[in-house]
């Protein structure tokens, strides 16, 4: 008997055809569209799960890495990263609303700085923490009413929606959590050898500033970072991870545990390495 199979390859091709008319519905904002990603390069575990890109991954590593840096608490970070969230997706966009700038779309015709100055994450993250900060009883807020002292949103509730995640962000992050962050890298190594280790040890210094003056930075092989406990070389791990996309990084060992972009997950530490809690290695491809 002949089975007739062109009436349901039709029906699958028209259903296609309308997901995706209606994700282009969905996602063209301004003329632009969005194509969505193929799949989550990142994934953040930290009494929650979140899944996020390497570009946002890195923006957000970024980001707490600055308030880190200036003695915020991990409630600012939350802020912060919702913030972020809301505004950009957490993306450097070089576009926004009127002049509007940046992981925080920051104006400058506000008085938040020059253009070339909002598009550098440290610098926006920076000013955003700085503006935060004096803002009376922000800590007992919630996240949505402190970040909308700060952004002066046409939408003050938006920011709420982003809590959560960055909750589970901020928690990995700042060390607050253990082999948390997971990259996965594909494809050839942006950098190799010792401008894979130069480009490691540039950022992290940029994005944790004095703390890092200790960092040591081999030729060709990668770096090692001293830490003072553990909580500290989680902070540092899981940033490395998360920036494992522009750097050239191959492996990250801290404590008994190893992260290689290529299997992308933690696993213990295998063979004659023994469990070091005083230091993170950081490995670049050769």
């Amino acid at each position: 008997m002949c089975v007739r199979r062109k009436p349901v390859v039709l029906v699958a091709l028209l259903a296609l055809v309308g997901a995706l008319g209606v994700f282009v519905a969905v996602n063209s904002v301004g003329g632009k569209l969005t194509l969505p990603h193929l799949g989550p390069e990142c994934t953040v575990r930290a009494d929650g799960e979140v899944t996020l890109d390497l570009v946002q991954m890195a923006n957000a590593a970024t980001i707490t890495a600055v308030g880190v840096r200036r003695k915020m608490p991990e409630r600012a970070v939350v802020v912060a990263l919702a913030t972020a969230f809301q505004e950009s997706k957490l993306e450097n966009l070089e576009d926004g609303d009127r002049d509007s700038l940046g992981l925080f779309q920051q104006r400058p015709s506000q008085g938040w700085g020059t253009p070339e100055k909002i598009q550098d994450p440290r610098y926006a993250a920076g000013k955003f923490y700085s503006s935060l900060k004096k803002v009376k009883g922000w800590q007992k807020m919630r996240v949505t009413d402190a970040a909308q002292k700060v952004q002066r949103s046409a939408y003050p509730n938006a920011y709420e929606k982003w809590a959560d995640e960055s909750e589970v962000l901020a928690k990995a992050l700042t060390g607050g959590a253990t082999s948390a962050v997971e990259c996965t890298i594909s494809g050839e190594p942006v950098l190799r050898g010792a401008a894979a280790a130069t480009a490691l040890a540039d950022g992290m210094r940029l994005d944790w500033g004095k703390s890092l003056d200790s960092v040591e930075s081999a030729t060709d092989g990668g770096l090692s970072v001293p830490v003072k406990d553990v909580k500290t070389g989680w902070r540092y791990a899981h940033w490395l991870v998360a920036h494992a996309g522009t750097t050239g990084l191959e492996r990250v060992r801290f404590a008994s545990s190893e992260w290689t972009a290529s299997d992308g997950r933690w696993q213990p530490v295998t063979g004659d390495q023994p469990a070091d809690s005083t230091t993170v290695v950081a490995e670049v491809f050769r």
